[in-house]
């Protein structure tokens, strides 16, 4: 990662050596040791931006969902601290909007530069596993998060940075995509079998009526035979 350069607003900014620097040294660290849950990948042409994707954790309402977002830093980093945003819809934060946390810009004056990329993080799963409100966030039942949950696999797969740096999640997420369709198109043909359950019951029991009755004409036609025979002798 040799190109520096990032476009942010409308201004193109160069990172100083000393940012360059301290994001290889945090990548490197997030590669030997990760956060739970969380994985990052710089831009290969920006260095100063980051995306990164959240799992939702099994004891949460997040669970089975991925979340991409994205992370923009300042072109003195670590001195000052990133933007961070949310890219796929999750019901903690709104989308594409610069999030308002004690490790975000927001709030340059509570930034800590011996802080990591995997401090920022550990503190945006941290928060996003809260309830507390700020700038940024949404206020959401767990049911409508379970809903988005399962919407973020087909999101992600859709966008175009998603698939470029994590292309091993996309193959994970596209799998499972497979499987859930899978699932859906066999309960949806089980209804179909359970109704025409009803109709062959139906038509048995019709056949079983026509039977008996048949029978039972027979039936008649010897017994008014046998007593004709009688009546001759």
């Amino acid at each position: 990662m040799t190109i520096i350069q990032v476009c942010t607003s409308n201004e193109r900014i160069m990172a100083s050596k000393t940012a360059t620097l301290r994001l290889k040294q945090d990548y490197v660290r997030l590669k030997h040791d990760p956060v739970p849950y969380v994985i990052a990948e710089p831009n290969p042409s920006n260095i100063l931006e980051w995306y990164y994707v959240v799992r939702g954790p099994d004891d949460s309402p997040y669970a089975g969902g991925y979340y991409l977002g994205r992370l923009v830093f300042p072109e003195d980093f670590p001195f000052k601290p990133p933007s961070i945003y949310m890219i796929t819809p999750n019901g903690r934060f709104e989308t594409n909007t610069r999030l308002c946390l004690s490790i975000s810009d927001y709030h340059p004056d509570t930034w800590n530069p011996s802080w990591t990329v995997s401090t920022i993080l550990t503190g945006l799963l941290s928060f996003m596993l809260e309830n507390s409100k700020t700038f940024g966030s949404i206020n959401m039942t767990d049911y409508d998060r379970q809903q988005l949950a399962a919407l973020s696999l087909e999101s992600n797969v859709r966008n175009e940075h998603f698939c470029e740096l994590f292309p091993e999640l996309t193959m994970t997420i596209q799998k499972e995509i497979e499987k859930q369709n899978l699932a859906r198109a066999k309960e949806e043909q089980s209804p179909s079998m359970d109704s025409s359950q009803p109709e062959n019951n139906v038509l048995q029991s019709v056949v079983y009526n026509i039977v008996v009755v048949v029978g039972f004409a027979l039936f008649v036609y010897l017994v008014r035979y046998v007593l004709y025979n009688m009546k001759i002798e």
